[in-house]
């Protein structure tokens, strides 16, 4: 485990000192500072809107940064014989592909904390304005009321923002497991279609186990095969009980019978954790296998 260990803090450390990692993060925090300050019209939904297109945007610019660093650390280590050398130490292959799966899990774990940071800066900021209370009023009920809701949105950003690591982390595995064969130009756009059809596979779930699944045996059997080798992508979409949803604190949502409990964010978090392990541990496996026979002299054959 120390060698694996090794290979992650290199890893990581590789991650966040390529320039596309500092401008991703940098070009997302402008984007969520700048949307922090615009209104949007919503008629008193504006925190909500803000919230989702922020998710939105951290998603996306994480995704690209760590598919980049993916690439670099695999691919273009095998091209240029850096990965031969690696080799020639005592260390397994599969060290090697875990520990670079960590470190850049974990670069993408502290992309993710680092701009949830700005988030709820943003979203403690203009909470006042967006449900018109005073900042500064001394009434000690508006300053509470204020203060609940700031905690009542906090409580759901995190969870949203732990779910959306979990998803990149399994688009990740895929990525190491294919970086292994091929560069960036094919690394990334395979991964962007596997990730646009796993959140479709929840439309193929029903048809695989739900009331359409008796009518035809060969849509039963594609349906439930494609959702099955696909990344159940919804799995980690929760937006309707996180951001959508009211989160119940005492005092803001006492009253509110459709109110989500923290317990229950965290518990179904819990879940979406014990799948993302289940399937990256499918896909580094894939990627073991390819890594195998792949050549490391800097070239297949």
């Amino acid at each position: 485990m120390y060698r694996t260990f090794v290979i992650l803090r290199h890893t990581f450390r590789e991650a966040i000192g390529q320039p596309i990692y500092s401008l991703m993060i940098g070009l997302a925090a402008a984007i969520l500072l700048i949307f922090g300050m615009l209104p949007f019209f919503t008629l008193g939904e504006d925190v909500v809107m803000y919230k989702a297109v922020a998710l939105d945007v951290i998603l996306l610019l994480v995704l690209i940064a760590t598919l980049f660093a993916t690439s670099k650390s695999i691919y273009d280590e095998i091209e240029d014989r850096t990965m031969l050398t690696l080799m020639s130490k005592p260390v397994a292959k599969w060290e090697v592909l875990l520990g670079k799966y960590l470190g850049l899990i974990l670069a993408s774990a502290m992309a993710f904390a680092i701009l949830g940071v700005v988030v709820a800066m943003a979203l403690w900021w203009r909470i006042p304005g967006d449900y018109l209370l005073n900042a500064r009023s001394l009434d000690d009920r508006e300053i509470a009321q204020i203060t609940g809701y700031r905690k009542m949105h906090l409580a759901g950003l995190w969870p949203s923002l732990f779910l959306m690591w979990l998803q990149v982390s399994v688009l990740a595995a895929i990525s190491v497991a294919i970086s292994t064969r091929v560069s960036l130009v094919v690394n990334l756009p395979v991964v962007i279609i596997i990730y646009i059809a796993g959140n479709l596979t929840r439309f193929l779930y029903p048809l695989s186990t739900g009331p359409l699944a008796g009518r035809s045996k060969v849509t039963q059997w594609f349906a439930g095969g494609i959702s099955t080798v696909l990344p159940y992508l919804a799995d980690f979409d929760l937006r309707q009980k996180t951001v959508y949803a009211r989160v119940a604190l005492s005092g803001i949502t006492a009253n509110d019978v459709s109110a989500v409990t923290i317990g229950e964010l965290w518990r179904y978090s819990g879940y979406a954790a014990l799948y993302a392990l289940c399937y990256a541990t499918f896909a580094l496996a894939l990627g073991m296998l390819l890594f195998q026979t792949r050549e490391l002299g800097g070239g297949e054959g």
